[in-house]
């Protein structure tokens, strides 16, 4: 079982290469505020995100430790953690939330860049109100520039310690959806089956179940994000399950297909097709090979079925802290795979209108290959009876 928490010397290294890619791009400061950054950095952990009302924030120097500039709330919180440097305001304190507070530590750090780095780019948003982000522009000096390449850089690569994390919440959703056929009874519904998996999930040691879309159609799905609904499943059905769940703030994303009584020719010949994509996927994965080529194995494993209006989508990308990261498995993305990176490889096809499949697992790239972190799915599709 992997343990909660990680050692010291995992956020001294997390901070070294911070620093060191701001020497290289010339960056003196990088301006914190996301739930899942500010736990990268500091190890801060609380459901208290979930209020709006407080913004958090941290600065990272290019010299010496992170310094934190938080509502009081927070205080005795974040004293749990490595950072010592703590700075609070009260809050809720809507006419000066932090803002002049946060303006005195960042204009006490000396300047050699005059640049500031803040989450302004891709997959990114900042968790403060924009009047006060233009507030705290006005009094600075400084000029505040994207950072995104370079946070998503430090996250794109998991330690050892994230990856045995990752792997542990993997496992556990392996051991929930290879158990779920037993736990599903004729006259239930999408959001029966939703709450028995989340109960099966909590019990065999996840923390919270984020995501989990739970979705059934006749002879196939018309789509794969919406919540569960009252629909009572019918032989004839296809179910998918996909759950986003966690264990210490890491995920594992990854779905599986059911059907409800016999499986038609067609599902069966669709899945099959979708097994061998994501299985080449994996054969041909390693270091140095392109993210576009791990598309195009897939892709031609495909062909038959696509469409000639085919929109050329996604079929992976990276996961950790979020249930979705960079990079991007597209047909245009020139990035490499490093060992280390953990993604998901998720082909789909829409075999007849308004009916698609989808298939996912969960991998990490290593030295001479793949590791797959889920339990392979079965080869033929599982029919519920």
């Amino acid at each position: 079982m992997s343990n909660y928490g990680f050692k010291l010397k995992e956020y001294e290294n997390r901070l070294e290469k911070a620093q060191s890619l701001m020497h290289l791009n010339q960056i003196d400061i990088l301006l914190i505020t996301t739930e899942q950054f500010m736990r990268y950095f500091t190890g801060f952990s609380t459901q208290f995100w979930q209020s709006p009302t407080r913004p958090w924030y941290l600065i990272i120097p290019i010299k010496g430790l992170p310094k934190a500039v938080i509502p009081d709330i927070g205080l005795s919180a974040m004293q749990k953690t490595w950072i010592k440097e703590i700075y609070t305001w009260p809050s809720p304190k809507p006419k000066d939330e932090g803002i002049s507070l946060i303006s005195r530590v960042i204009n006490e750090i000396p300047s050699k860049f005059n640049i500031i780095g803040a989450e302004l780019g891709k997959e990114m948003s900042l968790r403060m109100p924009l009047k006060d982000f233009f507030l705290l522009k006005s009094t600075l000096s400084r000029k505040i520039i994207d950072a995104s390449s370079i946070l998503w850089e430090l996250r794109l690569i998991k330690s050892n310690a994230e990856i045995d994390k990752i792997k542990h919440i993997c496992k556990i959703a392996s051991n929930s959806f290879e158990n779920l056929p037993s736990l599903i009874n004729k006259g239930d519904s999408e959001r029966d089956i939703a709450k028995k998996m989340k109960i099966d999930l909590i019990s065999r040691g996840a923390d919270c179940i984020p995501y989990l879309p739970v979705i059934s159609g006749e002879g196939g799905v018309s789509q794969i994000i919406y919540e569960p609904t009252n629909r009572v499943l019918n032989s004839g059905d296809i179910l998918f399950v996909d759950t986003g769940s966690t264990f210490d703030g890491y995920f594992c994303d990854f779905d599986r297909n059911y059907a409800i009584g016999k499986a038609s020719n067609i599902v069966n010949d669709v899945y099959e097709v979708l097994w061998i994509a994501t299985q080449n996927a994996i054969e041909i994965a390693k270091p140095g090979l392109p993210l576009y080529k791990l598309w195009n194995i897939m892709i031609n494993s495909l062909n038959r079925y696509l469409p000639n209006n085919f929109s050329k989508g996604r079929f992976g990308h990276g996961f950790g802290l979020q249930l979705t990261e960079p990079p991007s498995i597209t047909f245009n993305n020139n990035m490499k795979l490093e060992p280390n990176m953990v993604l998901t490889l998720e082909p789909s096809i829409e075999f007849t209108p308004g009916k698609m499949l989808v298939h996912e697992e969960n991998i990490v790239i290593r030295e001479n290959g793949v590791e797959l972190l889920t339990s392979r799915a079965p080869y033929n599709i599982i029919e519920i009876n």
